[in-house]
């Protein structure tokens, strides 16, 4: 039996007055304690596929399962990383955990509870700003604060949209490695939502591209035999690192390729004459364009 596992979904949207189905034919399937990402272009539906996982979103057609049981909503179990933070502004950092954390162990003491907030504070090293709210942050610094919320709620299944995409280059970086890093201690099973397939390849055990919209779906699935830990640096004359890129960028621009096709449509131009712009105006008290057919040339005797 499958851990995670989604099988033969679709969804789709009306947008104005019209469906438009935004995935289809989505199968997945995902063993416990492993690293996936999807990775994929803007607006392909990934959002929509891993909200699928989160229980934030039905599909209408197929299966969504975890441990064979079918997923119907949002649950503690299953903890989600949001691009934009999601923080609260008049909270600190150790009260926007507490947050979560007195939710789900509303049954622990208040020592335990200060206890486990303050570790995963401290894994995210963040330590100093304990006491900061999220406008004395950097961007940085607040996404931490994201993944520390989430980790703390200790679900089995980590689901991360986009979670670095926001993020300057060297503090994305930097984020990747503290993650990875977290993930290295207790093998969690994580799903990553990317669209930079440098950030799939480094982090994940295997990668599955999403095809562009509409109709979105997923490609085949790319195994990760690079050793862990990795490092971009290391990474970025790794030959077998340049060959998986290679093989994830050329399916997605083949699939798109493939999408891409010609209409022919009849056009009815209006009738009318293009303004004669090298033509002075000799027609007074005109509004619209003058037409060559409105003027005329005379000869005046003086």
């Amino acid at each position: 039996m499958s851990f995670l596992e989604i099988k033969n979904a679709s969804k789709s949207y009306l947008n104005g007055g019209k469906r438009s189905e935004v995935l289809t034919d989505i199968n997945l399937d995902i063993a416990e304690g492993e690293f996936v990402a999807i990775v994929g272009y803007s607006g392909a539906g990934k959002s929509t596929l891993i909200n699928f996982l989160s229980g934030l979103v039905k599909s209408d057609t197929g299966t969504v399962t975890l441990e064979g049981k079918p997923i119907t909503g949002p649950g503690p179990d299953r903890g989600l990383i949001f691009q934009n933070y999601s923080l609260l502004p008049w909270l600190t950092v150790f009260e926007n955990i507490a947050l979560a954390v007195d939710e789900i162990f509303h049954d622990w003491s208040a020592d335990k509870r200060r206890e486990h907030i303050d570790r995963y504070i401290a894994m995210v090293k963040l330590t100093r700003a304990r006491d900061k709210k999220p406008h004395e942050l950097s961007g940085g610094m607040r996404q931490r604060v994201s993944v520390a919320r989430t980790l703390a709620m200790n679900p089995r299944i980590l689901l991360m949209d986009e979670p670095f995409g926001a993020l300057d280059a060297l503090t994305r970086g930097d984020l990747q490695q503290e993650t990875l890093q977290i993930w290295e201690e207790d093998k969690r099973t994580v799903v990553l939502i990317t669209n930079d397939p440098d950030e799939a390849i480094l982090m994940a055990d295997r990668v599955i591209p999403l095809t562009a919209g509409p109709r979105a779906t997923l490609g085949p699935s790319i195994p990760i035999t690079l050793p862990r830990p990795r490092r971009r640096a290391e990474l970025n004359e790794n030959y077998d690192f340049k060959q998986i890129r290679a093989e994830v960028t050329d399916y997605l621009l083949k699939a798109t390729d493939r999408r891409k096709g010609g209409v022919t449509k009849s056009l009815i131009l209006p009738d009318i004459e293009p303004e004669d712009l090298n033509t002075k105006q000799t027609i007074i008290g005109k509004r619209r364009p003058i037409r060559r057919s409105e003027i005329k040339q005379e000869t005046v005797e003086s």
